[in-house]
């Protein structure tokens, strides 16, 4: 089986990276994983973060002083990682942990990008209050209007999705602020997208990181992507039902164990 590793930038969420943690290893028993915490964190995440890998050789974390930024962060990430598919996630666990299984059985059948959609029959972004949802549907306007390689894609802003590391081969990554799938969507090298359903979760522990600064440093990456995005056509968008979902999962896994 090919192994995965799983990229999860973290800014002060102690209260979260053990449960993920746990979760991550129940939901990948029998799949080669790794987990890669890039942290950025003043509280004491990095000390549990520390204890974590202390006890589980497939954790590893790197705490970096002088440099913020989630979208950084994954790129590095994914820099340092040593599977061939790589998956990034939130740590604040609104992303289920649970649906890495399923987006790894969609990679392992044949694509090269899976993403989780909350925008088709059996997704749910009940995890968002009022407000958080109408800024994600401007957000997802605003991409999918200026960048025509999103049009595609149901949801384009989620900072959930794994793909085959080949994708971002030579790739001009420039991100900035939070918003990482877009720049990995407009700059890589990609025929085949599956997007799954899954439900957006509330979050447990740690406060939301949305604030007007993100909202800019994202009009301005998607300003910038507007003349860097590479110009591809032949891109293939299939969306899976729930049901499709869990037969892959147990057609893909069963014969990769045999």
């Amino acid at each position: 089986m090919e192994k995965l590793s799983i990229v999860v930038p973290t800014f002060n969420e102690a209260g979260n990276v053990e449960k993920l943690a746990e979760r991550v290893n129940k939901a990948l028993y029998d799949v080669n994983y790794e987990i890669i915490f890039i942290d950025d964190s003043t509280d004491n995440t990095p000390e549990v973060l520390e204890a974590l890998s202390m006890k589980d050789t497939r954790i590893r974390y790197e705490h970096r002083v002088g440099e913020t930024g989630l979208a950084t962060a994954v790129i590095r990430g994914f820099q340092v990682a040593d599977g061939e598919i790589l998956a990034c996630m939130d740590a604040d666990l609104q992303h289920p942990p649970e649906i890495l299984r399923s987006m790894y059985a969609a990679v392992m059948s044949g694509f090269d990008f899976c993403i989780p959609s909350r925008f088709i029959p059996g997704g749910s972004d009940g995890g968002l209050d009022p407000y958080r949802k109408f800024v994600s549907w401007v957000a997802r306007w605003i991409g999918k209007v200026l960048l025509p390689c999103l049009r595609k894609i149901s949801d384009p802003t989620s900072g959930l999705f794994m793909f085959r590391k080949e994708v971002i081969d030579g790739a001009d990554l420039r991100p900035v602020g939070w918003k990482i799938m877009i720049e990995v969507l407009a700059m890589s090298n990609y025929s085949t997208v599956v997007e799954i359903p899954y439900g957006f979760q509330d979050r447990t522990s740690g406060e939301s990181k949305l604030s007007g600064k993100v909202t800019m440093q994202y009009l301005q990456q998607v300003k910038n992507l507007m003349s860097r995005a590479t110009k591809r056509g032949g891109i293939t968008v299939t969306r899976w039902t729930s049901s499709r979902t869990d037969a892959a999962v147990h057609e893909i896994l069963q014969k990769s164990s045999k």
